[in-house]
């Protein structure tokens, strides 16, 4: 390991040290869920050889591109966790209900929120992937077992998110509420070491990331924020904008952390009409968390992402976030009135290869 780079545990042991009366448990957590992502990114790293192609659609689990190596990655998360004393629950975005933590193990005070695989789409196409988490405390109960119940906390509640991006390099990036640290898997020593301390999300960018092939679906704040940018110097704006698409939310959430820009993930209409596309407890939420305490902004178009409250434990919601000027000019088009703005629908524009430029 190069000198003078800090691993994770000693960061988390380092910020124990700082709140005198720490019992060392929430630092044994993350190390814990740390100890998890290093055997996924092992066995993503493997793909094909350890059986992780082809699709497995379980009938009773929540609309998802569900593929082997997502159930791989979330019996990883399961079995590195649920036995430590720290956790009371876990919640998965592959589990169609909580697992409480079985009775021969102690139970802690945490809860365990976490999508073991984001962006399984990728996989086959050796794309970036991801797992993302979220820990919350647990109700204070004497006797009994954990319930949904105590899932359904407002984001404003989280003790600490992150996610791990499983590409060219592993990455982790973590919040414990005091800023953002991103860190990097030194397989020489198998260990986490900071590189990336003190994250910050530029105010201003010109980089969105949405899926252009759903405009025809999209609000009309959306396409009017989209054609701005897409207008460039000519328009409204003022500026040319890039726009990107990965598919992937840990890979966009890394980018916006590491350059600027906005992800959209916006309400739209598409058939089967849902209010979301991204989970809350354990996608919306860390991200929100990690992204506003690295500066940044995140909204479902109509409120703050923290403050929904969750209906129910797969409870999805539209998702804008990244650069604050940018995301709070698209939650300022969501509240004013459609009169006076006059812009085209369609993503080509006055010109395209279907209607003659106007002369």
């Amino acid at each position: 390991m190069p000198e003078g780079l800090k691993t994770l545990t000693r960061y988390t042991i380092e910020q124990e040290h700082r709140h005198p009366g720490s019992s060392g448990e929430f630092s044994a957590l993350v190390n814990v869920v740390a100890t998890a992502t290093k055997i996924i990114a092992n066995q993503v790293t493997r793909g094909a050889i350890v059986g992780s192609l082809g699709a497995a659609e379980p009938d009773n689990l929540p609309r998802a591109v569900h593929r082997k190596l997502d159930a791989i990655a979330n019996d990883v998360m399961v079995a590195e966790t649920q036995w430590t004393g720290h956790l009371a629950a876990l919640l998965s975005e592959q589990m169609p209900a909580i697992h409480p933590v079985p009775d021969e193990h102690r139970r802690g005070k945490y809860l365990l929120a976490f999508d073991p695989l984001d962006g399984s789409s990728n996989i086959d196409v050796n794309l970036p992937v991801g797992t993302i988490f979220s820990v919350l405390r647990a109700a204070e109960r004497v006797g009994g077992a954990p319930t949904a119940d105590d899932f359904l906390q407002p984001g404003v509640r989280q003790v600490c998110a992150g996610f791990t991006l499983y590409g060219p390099a592993t990455m982790l990036v973590l919040t414990t509420g005091s800023g953002v640290d991103g860190f990097t898997l030194d397989r020489e020593i198998g260990a986490f070491v900071l590189t990336h301390p003190r994250m910050r999300i530029p105010e201003d960018t010109s980089g969105f990331a949405i899926n252009a092939a759903n405009e025809r679906f999209w609000e009309r704040p959306v396409r009017r924020y989209v054609h701005e940018c897409l207008d460039g110097v000519e328009g409204p704006r003022g500026r040319d904008f890039n726009m990107r698409w990965v598919a992937s939310l840990v890979a966009d959430a890394f980018h916006i952390l590491t350059r600027g820009g906005v992800y959209l993930y916006p309400h739209d209409d598409r058939p089967p009409v849902r209010p979301g596309r991204v989970s809350l407890l354990y996608g919306a939420n860390p991200i929100a968390f990690i992204v506003e305490q690295a500066g940044g902004w995140a909204t479902t178009g109509g409120e703050r992402v923290l403050e929904v409250p969750p209906e129910h434990m797969h409870h999805q919601v539209p998702l804008i976030f990244g650069s604050r000027n940018e995301v709070e000019r698209i939650e300022r088009y969501h509240s004013e009135p459609d009169e006076g703005h006059v812009f085209d629908s369609s993503l080509f524009g006055s010109r395209s290869l279907f209607r003659p430029a106007p002369h």
